[in-house]
């Protein structure tokens, strides 16, 4: 069964004839109003809750499927290394590119942070 973004993913795309998947615009849509400040519906925000909850479950195959290859992975361990540190400096520089583009925009608002007992407080709304 699909769901209501799903099919007007699916609609958009039959009818723009984009070349993206319908759920793939679906997301998009539910992206739009998030962006727009909009309030959040109950049914996502629980939902979303529920997938984080649960989100470190997700890396349980990822982490046997290392250790059963652990003979392959010790073979080829440089690069591993090579990739998983070059993936995340790339990561990291396309991460402060466009925050510094957000921030010419004005769509970002920094916070200034405080340490209060040694705790950091931000200031101002969430």
């Amino acid at each position: 069964m699909r769901t209501p973004v799903e099919v007007a993913g699916e609609l958009l795309r039959a009818v723009t004839g984009l070349p993206v998947p319908g759920p793939v615009i679906g997301m998009v849509l539910l992206l739009i109003p998030l962006l727009a400040r909009l309030p959040v519906p109950v049914g996502i925000r629980a939902t979303s809750r529920k997938v984080l909850a649960y989100l470190g479950l997700l890396f349980v195959p990822a982490g046997a499927g290392v250790v059963t290859r652990l003979p392959m992975t010790g073979a080829h361990w440089l690069p591993i290394v090579i990739a998983v540190v070059g993936s995340t400096i790339i990561t990291m520089v396309i991460t402060a590119l466009v925050m510094r583009g957000l921030r010419r925009f004005g769509t970002v608002r920094w916070r200034r942070i405080r340490c209060h007992d040694g705790f950091p407080t931000a200031e101002g709304s969430t």
